[in-house]
């Protein structure tokens, strides 16, 4: 699989050194390499290691730009190769000719389950690729594939798993309109499957597209609740209960959205013999901490909001970059209810610095809308630092 983050290194590499007006020969007289090496680089032919790119970093005056997407790519490298993931495809596996045996929609499952703990670490424009990848390869496995009715509804559930892993990336990505086609071929392949949480999972996400692109959400998540709740499994009503708060609590529904988070906190603690699908495999207390942190935020009630963040950014892992950096963007709102201007500030470029060169969109729209409600304190000290970082760090 091509990874892309060394060629934007080496684009960067050109781009920089024909602003300074340097040739390759200058550059490596300044930089202690090879002009064949630099070469190799700026074409992509050669990955750089995190010191060459240190070195070379600073002979450009980078500013620390092309280190971090050498460690980006280095990061992306290592999570994939964490993981376990091998080149084999779906298509690959089946046993002789086109028949798929009853094992085969469980590989492909376990597979699933492995590529969706890359998102806990990558943005969805280093995964969008590779999903839709395992995608359509299991989508043509289904199409060419020959198996009993039993195996062809467990191959499209996986599909519709497999189709909502590729929409959030394509989402995260600023991808809409794949993500909103992505959504909708879950949404067929989970009611084929007869799988109705799978189906209401699917319906949440399009709840989310919708309001993303400032749409009423509302009547798609309640459909996606109705859909699920009589066959879901608790942390599977947890998740869309919770889904529901948000979406209320940013139409401005604060009774609702108190509601239904407390529906999904409750859903928590409930007991139930059934396995959780591996889709649910985040939900948990601290998931409900944070989503009543982000939905107290939006409803502008910053009092309930900023211990409830505080404490569970405290114990939240840094490696889990983008989100991270997305709640605390909600935390830095809460401050600056409350007039903390600083403590915005500091928190926000927490959020800038964690999300430097994660392939997502979603971090820097956050921060860019925190900046706009900042317009009015733009002459304090920090208002300006974090404009500037945002500036420094954004930049291609």
């Amino acid at each position: 699989m091509h990874d892309s983050a060394t060629p934007r290194l080496g684009d960067q590499m050109r781009r920089l050194r024909a602003e300074r007006g340097l040739s390759l020969r200058e550059l490596a007289r300044v930089a202690f390499y090879g002009k064949s090496y630099l070469h190799e680089l700026e074409t992509g032919a050669k990955e750089p290691t995190q010191q060459a790119a240190l070195r070379i970093d600073g002979a450009l005056g980078a500013d620390g730009a092309l280190a971090a997407l050498a460690q980006t790519g280095v990061r992306r490298r290592a999570v994939i190769a964490h993981a376990g993931i091998a080149v084999v495809l779906p298509e690959a596996i089946l046993d002789y000719g086109r028949r798929v045996s009853a094992d085969v929609p469980r590989q492909i499952a376990d597979r699933t389950a492995r590529l969706r703990r890359i998102d806990d670490y990558l943005g969805g424009a280093d995964t969008y690729q590779m999903y839709t990848t395992e995608l359509d390869s299991t989508r043509r496995l289904i199409q060419d594939g020959s198996y009993p009715d039993r195996t062809g509804r467990a191959l499209l559930s996986v599909c519709a798993e497999q189709a909502q892993m590729a929409g959030w990336a394509a989402f995260d990505a600023g991808r809409y309109d794949d993500a909103e086609r992505l959504y909708g071929t879950s949404l067929t392949a989970a009611r084929d499957a007869g799988d109705a949480p799978l189906a209401g999972n699917a319906m949440a996400f399009l709840a989310y597209q919708e309001l993303a692109l400032g749409r009423p959400a509302t009547p798609t998540i309640v459909e996606a609740c109705e859909t699920a709740d009589p066959t879901a499994t608790p942390s599977v009503r947890a998740l869309l209960h919770m889904r529901r708060a948000w979406i209320h609590a940013v139409h401005g529904q604060p009774e609702d959205a108190e509601r239904h988070l407390d529906i999904g906190v409750s859903c928590l603690t409930d007991q139930d013999d059934r396995p959780e699908p591996d889709w649910v495999y985040w939900v948990d207390q601290q998931e409900a901490e944070i989503m009543t942190g982000r939905c107290w935020t939006v409803l502008r009630r910053p009092l309930r909001a900023i211990p409830v963040l505080e404490s569970v950014l405290r114990r939240y892992d840094d490696t889990h970059a983008r989100d991270k950096a997305l709640y605390l963007s909600w935390l830095a709102d809460a401050y600056l209810d409350v007039n903390e201007i600083e403590q915005c500030c500091v928190t926000a470029e927490k959020a800038v610095r964690l999300s430097s060169g994660v392939a997502s969109v979603r971090p820097k729209q956050r921060i860019e809308a925190l900046l706009t409600r900042l317009a009015p304190h733009a002459e304090l000290t920090c208002v300006a630092a974090l404009r500037d970082s945002m500036v420094t760090r954004s930049a291609p």
